[in-house]
């Protein structure tokens, strides 16, 4: 029998797509309808699916004999991912190509509770058993591990499976609606309820309950909205927009609107909701704090600034207005006004915490502001990153340093202008630029479009392109990443325009990994492609910047993991507590090598330990790297044997300072990293089946001949060395900037002693 071609990419593509190269998984569910006569079945099936469990949202995956495109028109409605496929038969689910998993369901189901248990299900074909001489589960529900299948010779039934990869379910998740009379009520606890071979236009209780989602466009729009608790961002769009003509919506609805959209980078949509929704209209702060932070991200700032105070007049949103008014103030250059907000925040809630930040941002600010810089504007470099500070990642604050370190000695205020990258630059700001000897960008994942979104670049240097354009001084890109989750959203016309732009102006363009290159060449025309180039990030060739970064005479018997949680649901999606569990076995076996502690960049890191503690009755002490000075988070990683991180920095600065690294990998940047350097073996994906074993064996062989893998990873950083080796030359013939490390066979210059004014202030180290 010829089968049919399945193997076209599944779905659109609204989201960046990397899961090749961080294997994320992806789901689908998958059901076969014979001819048209299934259609209504199978609509009702996608009801069922959106009101037992409104919060999931996968591709569904509709085989069909080849019924013309129309046919669908209306499941469509009821469905933003429905994507179909002419088939052969229902055993053609086995041949879909572009999925991980695989959960095919049948026209004669509807589903009546949460899919959770099935999603994580992560060996062979389950399946409840059914009666018979071997228990074969025929033609019911199936949850499909493709990696599973014998690709080279595709099973062309379920009976075909090898009873060893055949896992048995529980029989709520395929209840057949034969076991019971009319009179019998749904056993409480059934998840998919099956009528295959049965009457579905009966009375009775099972009959009901497959009625209940026999409903017409409007009753199903209404009642999934009705819904209490978390709803798929794609559904809710999906089902409440557009709204139906002559109806008001209610506000909270239009709010939850326009957070999805601002969580997407469409501010623009977000701003066209909340516009006409609050239209005089001061009683609804919550959406004026929305509204605020929407035109902030559109860089409409005067108007964000309006809707912001309209909010600070509950008592209840006020903190939180006062502290974008605070972010606001501070990204237009008011460093008093900025303080005020700050302190009027605090004034309405003396706990919260942005509020506090940001006094205390805009309080230093102010006593740093009164100390003049030591050496003239034209003897300096300006240097446009992001600088943290207070208790924010702790490899933002290593890395502008680093970068310094590649152009000259002296890495403090004497040689170097702050500029950073969320700032407005208006008119002042571009004369300070422009009375430096030079201006360099980086380093660190700056084309990333939602950490501070602006509508006048697109990504975190918030600059629009006419002031871009009048840069007089020489202006180097460096080290730079893309630094998009797979998985993210984002609008690309603002971006690529301003991108362009830049290039366009830089005298050196370089991107922290081969992927950022290949992904921002994408962007560009082609007469611009090859001007950018390859830069590795400076924290990765720490050794040869700092001389005191030489290996350690003995290291600590210790090995540091280190995990991250922004956009948790883009790093792990359904496969969380398979991750936490694996990294527990994987933690044990490593614990009987070396005492095994916790590394947090940032606070939020410490999910973590608190989850582990929780879930698996492991404790480990913590390493709150975000309280240490740059020299003590670089000497932590320098004096410890291996360091496992899921953050691009808990691997790059442990490389750059001699340490071997296994990567947790989440976000595409690290496999990048790993492919550079020739070593993806170093990374494990947090989605792999068998994550605690292999991490398990790779950090025990690292442990076992450690001497052998420190040479490798001190022969891996000299590639990277030579690399930006190569660019600072290059860099001098085009800006006339100095060497600071002479001649090109001496070693390097030994770097001053750090000023207090750059926030290296050394901290007790916390051994908690």
């Amino acid at each position: 029998m010829t089968h049919p071609d399945l193997s076209t990419t599944p779905g659109p593509a609204p989201a960046d797509d990397r899961r090749a190269v961080t294997g994320k998984r992806r789901i689908a569910f998958a059901v076969h309808v014979a001819g048209a006569g299934e259609l209504p079945e199978l609509r009702t099936l996608l009801r069922s699916l959106a009101l037992s469990d409104p919060a999931l949202c996968e591709d569904v995956v509709v085989l069909h004999p080849g019924l013309p495109d129309a046919s669908f028109d209306a499941a469509h409605r009821l469905h933003p991912r429905l994507i179909p496929r002419t088939a052969g038969g229902r055993d053609d689910v086995f041949r879909l190509v572009g999925y991980d998993t695989v959960v095919a369901l049948t026209p004669a189901m509807v589903v009546l509770g949460r899919l959770d248990a099935l999603l994580r299900l992560r060996t062979g074909v389950a399946a409840v058993p059914r009666p018979g001489p071997n228990g074969a589960p025929g033609d019911g529900l199936l949850v499909i591990q493709c990696q599973d299948l014998d690709h080279s010779v595709p099973p062309a039934a379920v009976q075909d499976i090898p009873e060893s990869d055949l896992v048995p379910l529980d029989s709520r998740y395929d209840f057949r609606a034969l076991r019971l009379g009319d009179d019998l009520a749904v056993p409480e606890g059934v998840v998919v309820l099956n009528f295959a071979g049965a009457q579905t236009t009966c009375a009775g209780p099972v009959h009901a309950a497959r009625a209940r989602y026999d409903l017409d466009d409007e009753a199903f729009r209404a009642a999934y909205l009705a819904l209490p608790g978390a709803k798929h961002p794609d559904l809710l769009l999906h089902l409440a927009l557009p709204f139906p003509d002559r109806s008001r919506p209610p506000i909270d609805l239009v709010r939850q609107l326009a957070e999805i959209h601002r969580g997407r980078g469409h501010h623009d949509r977000a701003v066209a909701l909340l516009g006409e929704a609050v239209a005089g209209r001061p009683d609804l702060p919550r959406c004026h704090e929305t509204l605020g932070v929407c035109l902030m991200a559109l860089s409409r700032y005067e108007e964000a600034e309006t809707h912001l105070l309209l909010a600070t007049a509950s008592p209840d949103f006020a903190p939180r207005a006062f502290g974008q008014l605070a972010r606001l103030a501070w990204l237009l250059g008011r460093t008093e006004d900025a303080r005020g907000y700050a302190l009027a925040g605090l004034e309405a809630d003396p706990t919260d915490a942005n509020c506090r930040a940001w006094y205390a941002r805009t309080s230093a600010m102010g006593r740093n502001g009164r100390s003049p810089a030591a050496a003239p504007p034209g003897e300096q470099l300006a240097h446009v990153a992001l600088f943290a500070d207070g208790e924010e990642n702790a490899g933002d604050k290593v890395l502008p340093e680093a970068v310094r370190s590649c152009f000259t000695a002296d890495t403090g205020p004497d040689r170097w202008h702050q500029q950073h990258a969320h700032l407005l630059v208006d008119e002042a700001a571009l004369e300070r630029l422009n009375a430096r000897r030079a201006v360099v960008v980086g380093g660190g994942g700056l084309f990333l479009p939602d950490t501070a979104p602006n509508g006048n670049s697109g990504w975190q240097w918030n600059i629009p392109d006419d002031v871009l354009a009048r840069i007089t001084a020489p202006l180097a890109v460096f080290a730079v990443g893309y630094n998009v989750f797979d998985g993210q959203r984002y609008r690309r016309e603002r971006f690529a325009a301003s991108l362009r732009a830049l290039v366009e102006r830089s005298a050196f363009f370089g991107l922290r990994n081969h992927g950022s290159v290949a992904r921002v060449r994408e962007l560009l025309p082609e007469s611009l492609r090859e001007k950018v180039r390859y830069q590795p990030c400076p924290t990765t060739v720490a050794r040869h910047l700092d001389p005191r970064l030489a290996e350690p005479a003995a290291r600590e018997d210790t090995v540091l993991v280190n995990c991250a949680y922004d956009r948790a649901g883009l790093r792990f999606g359904h496969d969380y507590g398979h991750f936490l569990a694996e990294m527990a076995a994987a933690i044990r076996a490593v614990s009987t090598s070396a005492e095994v502690r916790y590394a947090a960049h940032m606070p939020a890191d410490e999910r973590f330990v608190d989850d582990l503690r929780r879930e698996h009755g492991l404790t480990l002490p913590v390493e709150p790297l975000y309280l240490l000075s740059n020299d003590a988070i670089r000497d932590l990683y320098r004096r410890t044997r291996l360091v496992i991180g899921m953050r691009g920095h808990a691997g790059m600065i442990p490389f750059g300072c001699g340490t071997p690294v296994i990567s947790l990998v989440s976000h595409p940047k690290l496999a990048y990293f790993l492919a550079d350097i020739d070593r993806p073996d170093w990374g494990v994906s947090v989605h792999e089946r068998a994550l605690g074993d292999r991490l398990a064996e790779r950090a025990r062989a690292v442990l076992d001949d450690h001497t052998a893998a420190v040479a490798d990873v001190h022969d891996r950083q000299r590639l990277l060395w030579s690399a930006t080796r190569d660019n600072l030359a290059r860099l001098r013939e085009l800006t006339g900037l100095p060497d600071p490390f002479g001649d090109p066979g001496a070693g390097p210059v030994v770097p001053s002693p750090r000023s207090a004014a750059e926030g290296h202030v050394t901290r007790p180290r916390d051994r908690a």
